[in-house]
């Protein structure tokens, strides 16, 4: 994550450093990261990263609203094949995987989960919106703070408060002796760390690639639109416009794996405070 920050404010300074300034008379200068990252508000409280995380939930429920529509006895087609097709996934490749067959009754929660965080992150490579959800804190931390809140509630559901807090900061199998080093540990991994890694991990992926994209978009203009006595680097530009088309295939996959992540991790903090013994 910090190789990737610095990689960032490496390519803005260049970036700077190459693009010629409005003040100097020169035709362009890179806007200033606060604008970029702050989107002025459509009515009070409501911007427009509030309205893709509104349409990201809308779009999701229609989907597989529509998809229940479908007649279940005939051969599945169409939204019904696509909502079938993610349903499978999610049970086989993650429930399965980290929580097998007794956590197929989680399978609503994590595909919602998934589907909602999956559909924030795409708008970041959609033309003139280009900024995922995810990539203000705001999203990350409430998803993150909904796991937490779940994983512990389902903890002591099944192990009482007592059994839960006994499990998480005394571990079966652990030394005596190093209950000192292990219990502090375990205090801050469970109550802090884990939502704040999920939540940070989402964010910081997210918005290192939103900036980078909005980068090598500014550089290709930049570039392409070059004066005449630079007329040398309107075919320079090409380079970062190559890598642009490469980032936002890139982008696709880094959307889907973000959300993949989030839905396993959650699984398995799910799974973990179920039966303690795993």
């Amino acid at each position: 994550m910090f190789s990737t920050q610095l990689a960032i404010k490496a390519s803005v300074q260049v970036l700077q450093k190459l693009v010629p300034s409005e003040e100097a008379g020169r035709g362009f200068s890179f806007p200033p990261i606060n604008t970029i990252l702050r989107w002025k508000d459509v009515t009070p409280g409501i911007n427009k990263v509030v309205i893709i995380a509104i349409l990201s939930g809308l779009i999701g429920t229609v989907l597989f609203l529509v998809a229940a529509s479908k007649d279940a006895r005939t051969a599945p087609k169409g939204t019904r094949n696509l909502a079938e097709i993610i349903v499978e996934f999610i049970e086989k490749n993650i429930i399965m995987e980290t929580m097998g067959k007794s956590g197929m009754g989680w399978t609503p929660f994590l595909l919602t989960m998934f589907v909602f965080i999956y559909l924030c992150n795409l708008p970041g490579i959609i033309p003139f919106i280009q900024m995922p959800a995810t990539a203000r804190m705001g999203v990350p931390a409430f998803m993150a703070l909904l796991v937490w809140v779940v994983f512990n509630a389902t903890g002591i559901k099944h192990q009482g408060l007592f059994g839960y807090f006994k499990n998480v900061l005394f571990p079966p199998g652990v030394p005596k002796a190093l209950y000192i080093l292990v219990t502090p540990i375990e205090l801050i991994s469970t109550l802090v760390v884990r939502p704040f890694s999920l939540a940070v991990r989402l964010f910081a992926n997210m918005l290192a690639g939103h900036l980078l994209l909005v980068i090598f978009a500014l550089l290709t203009q930049a570039l392409i639109q070059a004066e005449t006595q630079r007329f040398f680097l309107i075919p320079i530009g090409i380079l970062p416009f190559g890598l642009l088309i490469f980032l936002t295939a890139f982008e696709i996959l880094v959307a889907f794996l973000q959300a993949y992540i989030f839905t396993v991790l959650t699984a398995v903090y799910i799974g973990g405070a179920t039966h303690p013994e795993h």
